[in-house]
């Protein structure tokens, strides 16, 4: 698809804004300890799992001739399996005609939770690993996660109900070990294997193993081009977080478009509305399911995410990719700080001038 029919077909995206794709942040709680983790969950999470009735009336409120076959519920969190009544909420979601997922570390995704949750309706599972043993279970702060989240994969990988993949966050530390992971998951049969960078928000914030230099995203670039050249049964593509330049469809199989707010919304822990649950909720939350009624919001609100003007500044002013990338991710977009722009939106990063670099090249002059 050229750039100039793939922007026709982005707007009309964002003019029909069809949801079909509800992450529930379900918990905070969760049972590791991630460097990299946004939220900064823990075990014992100051707030309180969201009741099940609470978030149901919510999705209630999506009429049933606006509900696409495609619809998806994805549990996340926090570690979604650490709340007691996940089958219930699962058989639920079902038998409301939609669904439904989990986002887990797979410490708890053992042959029995395999069989309770299909059981329940499960249709969709994202694992991470990120690293081989040592760096998965550095980076996850328990030693024995890393066994856990092969056990969990490789259930997972021999289940044909399932849509599934497996997620690796790539850092300094893991980088050098993704040849060595890509023959593990392959052996495992993985069909989908999605890589993504960290964000420099919460634990990850301050951490200098977390953030890769321009000339190591240029390295992890290259690793999945030639991945995706090599072929085979498992797919290896770069998550939708950033827009890429001159590596545009060539480390995933469409441009670049950020969903959030456009296909893609959330209800987070204490009820606020928003897209993907690692956007900036203060800046960006859209109401609440305890004030407004969930399909008027996303009907009626989420403009920031569906026109991206007021993200042309500050290193956006002057890009000539402004109309491919409209400021990258949602989620890139934090508040910044100082007492001069108290809750001004602040760019975190940009992968496209990152790669410019790498290249030395300036990024007013890429086409």
């Amino acid at each position: 698809m050229t750039p100039f029919v793939f922007r026709l077909f982005r707007n009309n995206e964002v003019a029909v804004h069809e949801l079909n794709y509800l992450f529930w942040e379900c918990t905070t709680r969760c049972n590791l300890h991630c460097r990299h983790c946004g939220s900064d969950c823990s075990v014992q999470s100051r707030e309180k799992d969201m009741p099940l009735e609470d978030f149901l009336r919510a999705l209630d409120t999506i009429p049933a001739d606006h509900r696409p076959k495609d619809f998806i519920v994805v549990l996340t969190g926090g570690e979604p399996l650490l709340r007691p009544d996940i089958e219930t909420a699962g058989r639920e979601i079902s038998r409301r005609g939609f669904a439904w997922g989990v986002v887990s570390n797979g410490w708890f995704f053992d042959e029995a939770a395999h069989e309770r949750l299909t059981a329940a309706g499960l249709r969709s599972v994202t694992i991470s690993l990120d690293g081989l043993e040592a760096s998965h279970d550095w980076m996850r702060g328990h030693s024995g996660s890393y066994e856990r989240a092969l056990r969990a994969i490789g259930l997972c990988a021999r289940d044909p109900r399932l849509a599934f993949d497996v997620v690796t966050c790539v850092n300094r530390r893991n980088l050098a070990e993704l040849p060595e992971l890509h023959r593990i998951l392959a052996g495992l049969g993985v069909r989908q294997w999605r890589l993504f960078t960290i964000i420099p928000i919460g634990r990850a914030a301050g951490d200098p193993d977390m953030l890769l230099q321009p000339d190591e995203l240029r390295s992890l670039m290259d690793f999945i081009v030639d991945k995706r050249a090599e072929g085979g049964p498992m797919k290896v593509t770069f998550s939708c977080e950033d827009y890429l330049g001159p590596y545009e469809e060539k480390v995933r199989d469409n441009r670049f478009f950020c969903h959030a707010g456009v296909n893609i919304a959330s209800v987070l822990i204490d009820g606020r509305i928003c897209a993907c649950p690692n956007i900036d909720r203060d800046l960006f939350s859209q109401g609440s399911i305890y004030e407004d009624d969930f399909y008027e919001v996303w009907e009626k609100r989420f403009q920031p995410f569906r026109h991206r003007d007021w993200a042309r500044k500050g290193p956006c002013a002057d890009c000539r990719e402004w109309r491919n990338c409209l400021g990258g991710s949602m989620h890139n977009w934090h508040a910044a700080g100082g007492p001069d722009a108290p809750g001004t939106p602040a760019l975190l990063q940009c992968h496209c001038r990152s790669l410019a670099m790498a290249r030395n090249l300036d990024i007013r002059n890429i086409e």
